[in-house]
């Protein structure tokens, strides 16, 4: 049986302001995080199955994320530790709104390090989606594992989902994140922006008119999200926005990937191709997304927050009461 979605890309520790001590010093939390492993975790607590492709440190934070991981159900055969790299690590403030500062200790991250030679390439062709980000590519030897483990994919018929996450800070300037992140777009079969990425992925802020640019590049399904107003979704067949679910913010950290994880578990169980999953099918997935993704910001941390596919069913239920 396929894997539903193998994702490759950064996992790391996300330490989250909590509050100061009592000599007014600064606490953060430790949270595992990483765009590509949130989302292996999304899908597999809404009842899908994924597997985790990526490098850690021979380190406590490695062996951590690990195991949370593989608590959670997620393959983590994929996973390699290496001692002559550290754990990723980012230090993050959250405003009073619930958006997120980002600070990172990755020069060079053990995410950077993965190489092809070391990926688990039968993971890669037994999957029905192999997700990608685009950090992979701020530094070698990962950019070029990322595209021959996409060209591997391609080759299997695996479909290829594309989420770019733009975190300016680890880029060496905006030209260069342009160009590296632009470059996935003719490779995606499915790809998601957020209403921040519009202009950066397709040289246009407006969401709609650059949901429409990035289909003519390639991909046959395009989500933008559009933070407390929903999310958006355009195909050949038209676009169609869906309203998003008011819920009170502790912390923005991981909706993006939670909402994303619902999207691909809902495609993984077509079994159809893009192409013959229609338009109000899509708003149908959209809104249990957004749904996923309203529930997630509730919580503390992104890994920690995800619901189970019980509670965004629950959560729909209400709200249709």
């Amino acid at each position: 049986m396929k894997t539903d979605v193998t994702a490759f890309g950064e996992i790391l520790i996300d330490f989250t302001f909590d509050g100061v001590n009592e000599n007014g010093a600064a606490l953060f939390a430790q949270h595992p995080g990483g765009a590509p492993a949130n989302v292996c975790v999304g899908v597999k607590r809404l009842g899908g199955s994924s597997a985790f492709m990526g490098k850690t440190g021979a380190d406590m934070h490695g062996k951590m994320l690990k195991g949370v991981l593989d608590a959670e159900g997620v393959d983590v055969c994929g996973m390699v530790e290496d001692g002559a790299f550290f754990t990723t690590l980012a230090f993050v403030s959250v405003g009073p709104d619930g958006e997120r500062e980002f600070s990172f200790a990755r020069k060079p991250g053990a995410d950077t390090q993965m190489t092809f030679e070391e990926m688990n390439k039968d993971l890669i062709t037994n999957s029905k989606i192999f997700h990608v980000g685009s950090l992979s590519l701020t530094d070698e030897p990962a950019r070029s594992a990322c595209l021959k483990a996409i060209e591997l994919a391609k080759a299997n018929g695996v479909l290829i989902s594309y989420d770019p996450n733009y975190r300016a800070s680890l880029w060496n300037c905006e030209a260069d994140a342009i160009g590296q992140m632009r470059s996935l777009t003719p490779y995606a079969d499915i790809m998601k922006i957020s209403d921040e990425e519009t202009a950066l992925l397709s040289g246009n802020e407006d969401p709609e008119a650059a949901a429409k640019i990035l289909l003519a590049q390639g991909p046959k399904i395009v989500a933008v999200t559009l933070g407390s107003k929903g999310a958006l979704v355009a195909n050949q067949e038209g676009v169609r926005i869906v309203d998003g679910f008011k819920s009170e913010v502790a912390d923005t950290n991981g909706a993006g990937d939670s909402f994303w994880a619902a999207m691909l578990k809902q495609v993984a169980d077509t079994n159809k191709p893009l192409e013959d999953i229609d338009l109000d099918t899509l708003a149908d997935f959209l809104r249990f997304a957004n749904a996923t993704a309203a529930l997630t910001v509730r919580k503390h941390g992104a890994i920690p927050a995800m619901p189970t596919g019980q509670a965004v069913a629950a959560f729909l239920e209400e709200a249709d009461a």
